[in-house]
């Protein structure tokens, strides 16, 4: 992966992609208890539901890149 603003490659190992991992995943959760608490078709309800996907979708990318052996 590359650093989009100085073009430098980074580097992650298996232990920090873990640990990302596992961060998302509370984050996600987090989100959702929220979630549940906010006024229905509000833009906080439109703002959770859209971090919840962004959070899913990096926790998806941190999985693949961890079961392909980084």
């Amino acid at each position: 992966m590359n650093n989009n603003i100085t073009g430098e490659k980074i580097t992650f190992s298996k232990m920090e992609l873990e640990e990302a991992r596992t961060a998302i995943t509370s984050l996600i959760h987090k989100c959702e208890k929220a979630k549940d608490k906010v006024k229905k078709n509000s833009s906080q309800e439109t703002l959770l539901k859209r971090r919840i996907k962004a959070l899913q979708i990096s926790a998806s990318l941190i999985e693949e890149k961890i079961s392909k052996g980084i």
